[in-house]
């Protein structure tokens, strides 16, 4: 492989997301949406009614185990008003970007729902106020796989080959070929999308809980989701491998083995509802 590419123009190219040919109208236009300094929830409502498809699918997410509504919510209005624009800003980033995945890193999403659905419990067993803002967290917490991927197609496949051929993670493996990993990418991108200091940390810190310093709790959260949700097999984040609990994130939570058997329960009953979908 040649040279390392540069950071500067990485980022740059990552940031200038929306000029991508290849990129759906539907996400262009959410990823546009996302950067007005002062978006409302009647004008995320209108955009999302204005599309019957994407309509369809923000309901059954809202409606999915990771949001505990289970068949409540009948309206995108009814949805923003319970889950609030974050959440459902990172619902709409979700929903659209994964799509994109299904052909070249099948199992992407399904990784990224159980995470969404393991963070939520896991807030909840921490009396949080507001779980499903870490759910969302968690469901982003990989989306910069899916932007490198867009981005440096050829690059991705060769990572991808030496993380399966080495037996380690990809986010050791984009450390040796790219200039920066998918976590700092996402974070890069939350920014840019104008998501709250929490989300931000969480994706940028997930493989470095350590280093949160405005949402260690959040971030801590979605780093054992994801290690967790490895541990059990369920969907494929681009690799095998299996990292050990980071001992901030480990001491911060202190989960309990009662704890973790229930996070695992909704985690395999979320899989098995989607299934049956």
């Amino acid at each position: 492989m040649a040279d390392k590419i540069d950071l500067q123009k990485m980022r740059a190219k990552v940031e200038g997301i929306n000029t991508l040919p290849t990129l759906p109208s539907t996400l262009r236009q959410i990823s546009v949406m996302l950067e007005k300094p002062r978006l409302t929830m009647d004008e995320i409502a209108r955009f999302i009614t204005n599309d019957p498809a994407l309509t369809t699918k923000v309901l059954k997410m809202v409606n999915s185990a990771a949001y505990g509504f289970p068949g409540r919510i009948s309206s995108v209005s009814h949805a923003i008003m319970l889950l609030g624009l974050n959440v459902i800003r990172g619902l709409l980033l979700g929903i659209s970007v994964f799509e994109l995945m299904q052909k070249n890193m099948a199992g992407l999403w399904e990784h990224s729902l159980s995470c969404a659905v393991s963070a939520r419990c896991i807030a909840q067993q921490k009396k949080m106020k507001e779980p499903e803002e870490v759910s969302i967290c968690a469901l982003l917490h990989d989306i910069g796989k899916a932007i490198v991927m867009l981005q440096y197609p050829a690059e991705y496949e060769q990572i991808l080959g030496k993380a399966e051929k080495l037996g380690i993670s990809l986010y050791d493996a984009e450390k040796e070929l790219l200039a920066a990993t998918h976590a700092e990418v996402g974070l890069w991108l939350a920014q840019k999308w104008r998501f709250p200091p929490n989300l931000v940390e969480a994706i940028g810190f997930h493989h470095q809980p350590q280093s949160a310093r405005q949402a260690p709790l959040e971030t801590s959260i979605v780093h054992v989701s994801d290690i967790l949700v490895r541990a059990r097999g369920v969907g494929f984040a681009g690799d095998y491998f299996v990292p050990a609990v980071h001992p901030a994130a480990w001491d911060m939570l202190r989960l309990s083995d009662e704890e973790i058997r229930t996070v695992l329960i909704q985690v395999e009953d979320s899989v098995s509802s989607g299934e049956e979908n």
